[in-house]
């Protein structure tokens, strides 16, 4: 009976989607291309934003159940227990349900945009939604967004594949998606807009900006009418800017700077210790989840996304973040309340990695957020203890250190001095988040090229930067521009064979394998050329004399923009390329001119 009924209600679901389909079919032939688009984008933030409302209304009421239940005990074992679960839970749904892999991290986003044309698979739509839900849903120490806009990207890309939409549109449309993901999550529209252009697409056209505004302000009203403001992270009351603090923001843009190099160096060192783990995945989620499970017991603020810490550090009773905890008693003394604070934002990292490395799902962009708002407090409560200068506004540090870390993490100052203005309901603070978000990039910048999520990515071409040239050459088809049908030479073979062959082919060169079709070097005619029209020498010339030892050798595992620079290093105008330590090809430098030219062209068009 129950099989029954569950086919039932499959069977009514799969045709009543396929009536929708129907329907967008229809109203594809009757609006323009463009109309379509602004339809698409509508549809696509929607989808979005009610992913967003899902996972954050999920993350809220069990942080609020769990508060709950600390009240009661005094202190935060229940905090300490839920993570290990989620993390459990996470690495089973992975291992059950998704295939045993899931594509983890914003950077994806970059990559499918970069190498896939902007596909991305469809799990993708389901997947984040539930692995994160479980890990920072239930305390994991790791944030939202990247989940959601992931989510996002995923709706927008798969809804241009159903309904057959053009490489360009199918890009602009996954956009829309992370901008919708964005402004949902904060109600910060423009910061939605500001994200999809400043980090997901690095060349954007003007007539991309109207979609991905649609979708931004859809995603904002959707999430306003639905959500609770509790949920949201958000500050209402008002805030004042005074010139003579402007060496204070200075200094917090330093210092901004630095823990942001700080945090993306540890994190990518507990990735790289857990990346070299050979355990089974539920060990390596014990492993992490039980250390995770201490910080959070002695830190209680490490829990979840942290956001409900960051609005009490903002507030005029900061010493209320010590409740339920192992400091409860001291917690109207202002030194151990900057103890905790400094120690919590320096580990914070730590229970970020130690949460993502082990098998949990989220991201970095709420860890950033949390670490800005605890060194903003830290820089303004320091000032005030030890007398330098009592009037300095701790609640607008805290707010503003938000952009800081922001900025300096992800490289995206815009972004993250509007969404900061448009969370705090205005734009008094707008003159020292410029300052800091912009001093935070200058200094994160001289020491780490590339943002933190993209860092591995970027240096080997797999996604866009900012540096154009680059750009199109990371989307230039490698395989495109690989010559394959051209006659080898086997090391059984005579000059006399090689002869034949020069003049039967119009091949210049050619390469030399063995029997497993290994490289062994290159026979170039212009090399030869002595030999070959001196029939004296070639009588007694050996193949091996023939033979010269490539100057530089491609995989075709490498980046078109490495090939490049080996192409300059090699002053030659080809390379033999392999695959899988095998003879496959040649690569011509004048072909991926040519294939550069005309990507240039379409841009232009574009």
């Amino acid at each position: 009976m129950l099989n029954r009924n569950v086919s039932k209600v499959r069977l009514f679901f799969r045709n009543n989607v396929r009536r929708v389909e129907t329907l967008f079919f229809i109203i594809k032939s009757l609006l323009s291309e463009r109309q379509f688009i602004y339809v698409s984008a509508v549809l696509v933030s929607v989808s979005t934003a009610f992913a967003v409302i899902v996972l954050k209304g999920f993350a809220h009421n069990v942080f609020l159940f769990a508060n709950y239940i600390n009240g009661y005990l005094k202190l935060p074992y229940i905090n300490s227990l839920l993570p290990i679960v989620g993390i459990i839970l996470t690495v089973f749904v992975v291992r059950k349900v998704l295939g045993g892999k899931i594509e983890k991290g914003s950077s994806r986003i970059l990559y499918a945009v970069a190498k896939r044309g902007g596909i991305m698979p469809r799990k993708q739509m389901y997947a984040q939604i539930v692995t994160s839900s479980l890990t920072v849903g239930l305390g994991g120490s790791a944030g939202l967004e990247s989940p959601i806009t992931i989510t996002g990207a995923a709706f927008g890309s798969n809804f241009a594949q159903k309904y057959k939409l053009s490489k360009k549109d199918r890009i602009l449309l996954l956009a829309c998606g992370v901008a919708a993901g964005i402004a949902a999550a904060f109600n910060a529209p423009i910061a939605g807009v500001l994200f999809a252009i400043e980090v997901v697409l690095a060349d954007v056209s003007i007539t991309a900006f109207i979609p991905i505004m649609i979708s931004a302000a859809t995603g904002a009203i959707v999430s306003t009418v639905v959500l609770n403001e509790e949920v949201l992270l958000s500050f209402r009351q008002q805030h004042s800017f005074d010139y003579h603090n402007i060496p204070y923001y200075i200094i917090l843009g330093i210092l901004g700077g630095l823990v942001s190099v700080y945090h993306a160096r540890k994190f990518q060192k507990i990735e790289a210790h857990f990346a070299k783990m050979r355990n089974g995945d539920y060990r390596k989620a014990l492993y992490g989840a039980l250390p995770l499970a201490a910080l959070i017991f002695l830190l209680p603020t490490l829990f979840g996304e942290g956001y409900e810490s960051i609005k009490v550090l903002a507030n005029p009773n900061p010493e209320a973040l010590l409740n339920n905890t192992v400091l409860e008693e001291f917690k109207h003394n202002g030194w151990v309340l900057l103890a905790f604070v400094g120690v919590t934002m320096l580990v914070k990292v730590y229970a970020t990695g130690l949460t993502l490395s082990s098998g949990g799902n989220g991201g970095n962009f709420a860890p950033s957020l949390f670490v800005g708002s605890y060194l903003g407090f830290f820089v303004a409560k320091f000032v005030h203890l030890i007398g330098l200068d009592r009037d300095l506004p701790v609640g607008n540090f805290t707010i503003v250190g938000m952009a800081g870390i922001l900025s300096g993490l992800f490289h995206a100052p815009l972004t993250a001095i509007f969404l900061i203005g448009e969370i705090t309901g205005g734009y008094n603070l707008m003159l020292p988040l410029m300052i800091v978000s912009s001093v935070s990039f200058a200094v994160s910048k001289q020491f780490e090229k590339h943002s933190m999520d993209i860092k591995h990515l970027a240096e080997e071409g797999q996604v866009f930067t900012s540096d154009k040239d680059r750009n199109i050459l990371s989307s230039i088809d490698l395989l495109g521009v690989v010559t394959t049908d051209i006659k080898t030479i086997q090391t059984t073979h005579k000059p006399d064979d090689v002869i034949n062959l020069l003049s039967t082919t119009s091949q210049n060169i050619f390469a030399v394998t063995d029997e497993k079709n290994r490289l062994i070097g290159i026979v170039d005619f212009n090399s030869i050329r002595h030999l070959v029209f001196s029939p004296f020498k070639i009588k007694y010339s050996k193949l091996e004399e023939m033979i010269a030892a490539p100057r530089e050798v491609v995989s075709l595992e490498d980046s078109v923009e490495s090939i490049m620079e080996k192409f300059d290093a090699s002053g030659t105008d080809y390379l033999p390329i392999l695959k899988d330590e095998r003879y496959y090809g040649f690569v011509f430098k004048s072909k991926i001119l040519e294939a550069y030219r005309q990507k240039l062209k379409e841009i232009v068009i574009e």
